[in-house]
């Protein structure tokens, strides 16, 4: 089975690598043949995490190479699609450009959606608003990565909407013995896009680096301003981020109570729980599902919750083994690249052949 396969980014983009690239020795050694075209590369990537705008002669090149590509999409299959074809461009031009008669399986692993209905421009929130509600309706199978995402599918009208998390490569993410730091170590692992989440906890943090030898490592976001608390920047890369999340104490996920964040997928929690790490996470989305409270980590709400949950597991040695044996346990039961990388081969299958049933 041949499978065209468009995700947003390069495997450099987080979203593409755990919901498309990871996929492929799995997809392959099933007998599917698949043709991976990203819409954008790590030179996109680079600089906007810089904060630097690529020359739109760059862009536009982008989106003529995903045009010529669908130009030939009516020899494959199935055409395996991250949420969008053309982004920013209005609905009809994707359904203009869409090869006729050939499935189409959309994956979402966040709320891209309200990046158009929520956007302040009134103009984007008219011509953009309802575009992915109408993508997810075409669909012949629509794959949401929470039930947030599964719910405004099936809003949408979606035909058949399959809810498959995000999911961790065991083999890749291994439990280690708990770290030997000096300094108990916070950890945060993501992009300079998301890093600015640290700042929720920006007080919690301070009273616990005030109370204990403790310090913050992020990795990948970059420098960022946060008083009162020792903090180092490391870069991130593929083949560290394993070994650098191996060597935190606990790691972080917090986020707002808000529309996007609702529709996140709790990839930082399930990177930190495969390591055999206890977590600590806003009570929000996925996580909720994710963390079983004093089971294999902490929902906070509150700097109060925050400040009680780190103070635990600074003093308590056996309750951080324990949290972080039962987070890695909860990884291998719900969240194993292995058990949901057949699901997909069936689901890109069906839709090949005329799914839904």
């Amino acid at each position: 089975m041949n499978v065209l396969m468009l995700p947003r980014y390069s495997p450099m983009g987080a979203s593409s690598r755990y919901r498309f690239y990871q996929y492929l020795p799995h997809l392959r050694h099933m007998g599917f043949s698949v043709t991976a075209v990203p819409l954008l590369d790590e030179v996109y990537l680079t600089s906007l995490y810089a904060g630097r705008r690529l020359p739109l002669a760059r862009v536009l090149r982008s989106y003529l190479h995903r045009l010529r590509c669908l130009v030939t999409a009516r020899r494959y299959d199935v055409v395996w699609l991250e949420k969008e074809m053309l982004p920013w461009m209005p609905a009809i031009a994707e359904f203009v450009v869409a090869p006729q008669g050939v499935p189409y399986v959309a994956d979402y692993d966040d709320a891209t959606f309200h990046r158009y209905d929520q956007h302040p421009s009134p103009w984007v929130r008219l011509l953009l608003g309802g575009k992915i509600d109408r993508i997810m309706a075409r669909a012949t199978v629509v794959v949401a990565g929470n039930k947030y995402l599964q719910q405004r599918a099936e809003k949408a009208g979606a035909r058949k909407v399959a809810l498959m998390p995000t999911v961790i490569d065991l083999e890749r993410y291994t439990p280690s013995r708990p770290s030997s730091n000096d300094v108990f170590t916070i950890g945060w692992i993501g992009t300079p896009k998301t890093v600015h989440y640290l700042h929720l906890v920006q007080p919690a943090l301070a009273e616990i680096c005030r109370r204990y030898a403790a310090r913050l490592v992020n990795v990948g976001g970059g420098h960022v301003p946060l008083d009162d608390i020792p903090q180092q920047a490391k870069p991130w890369c593929e083949s560290g981020e394993v070994a650098e999340i191996q060597q935190f104490d606990v790691g972080i996920m917090p986020v707002p109570d808000e529309p996007w964040e609702r529709g996140k997928c709790g990839l930082k929690l399930l990177q930190y729980m495969a390591c055999g790490r206890p977590v600590i996470g806003s009570p929000v989305g996925v996580n909720q599902e994710i963390i079983a409270h004093e089971e294999n980590g902490f929902l906070a709400a509150t700097v109060e919750d925050w400040t009680r949950a780190l103070s635990r597991l600074i003093e308590d040695q056996a309750l951080r083994e324990r949290l972080g044996s039962n987070a890695r346990r909860t990884v291998e039961k719900g969240y194993s690249l292995a058990q949901t990388a057949p699901r997909l081969g069936e689901i890109l299958r069906d839709a090949a052949a005329g799914y839904p049933a």
